[in-house]
């Protein structure tokens, strides 16, 4: 009986099996759809890697489909890699009767690595097609990528290892080093590379060191690209001078910009893509003018240099992973230096273990919402590993038509030592700081903002409504003060007279707090 139950039961089996059609695929050319009909793998530097890019591909029939290829126009000799659903084809390049079912889709990913050589020598293109079937049905894809030109300037490789350059001293003394080389003057590929011009990009792995003796010229116009944990060190008895000008139309062509290797769209804006310009102690006579440093850890870190003021002139830092500044005991003047911090930065700008530092006529915010995170940090101190305090002489710290804002509500954190000088001065500054039913801030010394010697002449926000500044767009980075800013006609002249905006506009009297002259703004 079970026996014939169980030879019943196989039948059934086999005949609903028999019946089924659901898997079986007809060969078919044409009548796909696709997410986008033309995929760009945006601007890559020569023989550098592309990220991956996404194509859909949709049979939206009834019936389950057999592609019979899916391959590139240029088959093997294609500059293009893909992938379809995981799987990697032959080469690379050619996939034979790929299954689609019924009003179901695939995921193609795609990649590149072309050089210059590979590109049309007269758009820098390079191009390649994905074709799906064959005969007079075939469908397409294209594909497009801008190829750009560049002198790279990584460490040299023995083996597994590669050159390492000093970076600083450990807790014991001894001296630490990262990945990089110095630079040289007769390199076989770049030529002098103490000389960066504008003829065509600098992409930077590692850090590029300035070794004793040696200054690094960045010209008017130069771009410079970092990656992951790369930038520049300046070592003892080095210099760097960065000679950007004033620039005329939006191409910014005159501006000298420092920012990541990720070119996409989508890393425009990510903070920590590179680490930092690092102006190491005994380093000297460094001067910036008219430069962009976008995507950084830290913008530009002086660690005890104090013997030369650096000079930084004209400078925008945005997005900074950390800080946009970092003075550690160092001696840094300033002026027209626009800092905006959207993201992780701890404060956009740090003066702290003492020094001697000078900012004039620069906008400071902060727009990260966490309470100890500050537009400026001030301090005489750092907490060594043990907790303990290793203090210096803050000899001067004078601000004078700056504004200092963000998003939460006090936008200066000042912290004093005791047992060692500090000296500073807000003059004619716009800062936002609420301390409204904290009695401790309210009994500070160092927040008295009417005691007519740390603060003259400054306009104190108390919250958002209170002395705004007005600026354009901070989200994208556009610290332009409007005809309603607080920051209008608020300067001291006499920091003033016979200077320039950022813009390169002459101040008039009464002069505006900031970077910025005002502007009435236009809707776009």
């Amino acid at each position: 009986m079970r026996n014939s139950i169980f030879i019943l039961f196989i039948g059934i089996l086999v005949s609903l099996t028999s019946c089924r059609n659901d898997f079986d695929f007809e060969t078919r050319t044409g009548g796909l759809e696709f997410s986008r009909d033309t995929v760009y793998l945006d601007t890559v530097f020569t023989n550098v890697g592309s990220s991956t890019y996404t194509l859909k591909v949709y049979n939206k029939s009834d019936k389950d489909i057999k592609i019979p290829t899916i391959e590139f126009a240029k088959k093997e000799t294609s500059k293009y890699r893909m992938t379809v659903d995981g799987m990697t084809g032959e080469n690379n390049c050619v996939f034979k009767n790929v299954e689609l079912l019924a009003k179901d889709s695939l995921y193609i990913f795609i990649e590149t690595t072309a050089g210059i050589i590979d590109a049309n020598p007269t758009d820098f293109l390079y191009t390649d097609q994905i074709l799906f079937g064959e005969g007079t049905n075939q469908q397409k894809v294209e594909l497009v990528t801008l190829i750009q030109d560049a002198y790279f300037i990584f460490p040299k490789k023995n083996g597994d290892v590669y050159d390492l350059v000093d970076y600083g001293f450990n807790e014991e003394g001894e001296v630490t080093q990262v990945r990089g080389r110095n630079l040289e003057e007769a390199h076989p590929d770049n030529g002098n590379e103490y000389v960066w011009g504008n003829d065509k990009p600098y992409v930077v792995y590692g850090f590029a060191s300035v070794p004793e003796n040696k200054t690094l010229n960045v010209n008017p116009g130069a771009r410079i690209h970092f990656h992951a944990d790369s930038g520049i060190i300046v070592q003892e008895g080095g210099t760097i001078k960065v000679n950007g000008t004033l620039s005329t139309t939006e191409a910014m062509e005159n501006e000298v910009i420092f920012e990541g290797d990720r070119l996409e769209p989508g890393f425009a804006d990510v903070p920590g893509q590179w680490s930092t310009i690092y102006l190491r102690e005994g380093s000297k006579n460094h001067t910036f003018n008219h430069l962009t440093i976008k995507n950084a850890l830290i913008g530009i870190m002086a660690i005890n240099n104090f013997e030369n003021p650096i000079q930084i002139n004209n400078t925008q830092i945005y997005n900074s992973g950390a800080y946009g500044i970092l003075g550690q005991h160092a001696k840094i003047d300033a002026t027209n230096v626009v800092i905006n911090s959207n993201s992780r930065g701890v404060a956009s700008l740090a003066c702290i273990l003492g020094g001697a530092y000078n900012f004039t006529h620069c906008t400071i915010n902060n727009e990260r919402t966490t309470s100890s995170h500050v537009a400026l940090l001030l301090s005489n101190f750092v907490l060594d590993g043990n907790n303990q305090p290793v203090t210096y002489d803050l000899t001067e710290a004078n601000f004078n038509n700056c504004i200092f804002y963000g998003s939460n509500s006090r936008q200066i954190s000042v912290n004093k030592d005791f047992t060692k000088q500090f000296e500073f001065k807000f003059e004619n500054c716009l800062i936002k700081f609420d301390k409204a039913g904290n009695s401790q801030l309210i009994n500070h010394p160092e927040y008295q903002f009417e005691d007519g010697v740390h603060y003259v002449g400054n306009l104190i926000a108390r919250n958002s409504s209170e002395f705004n500044p007005d600026f354009l767009d901070t989200a994208n980075n556009k610290l332009n003060i409007g005809a309603d800013s607080a920051a209008k006609g608020a300067a001291n002249f006499n920091f003033s007279t016979g200077t320039f905006d950022i813009l390169g506009n002459v101040r008039t009297n009464p002069s505006d707090i900031g970077a910025y002259n005002f502007a009435v703004f236009t809707e776009e």
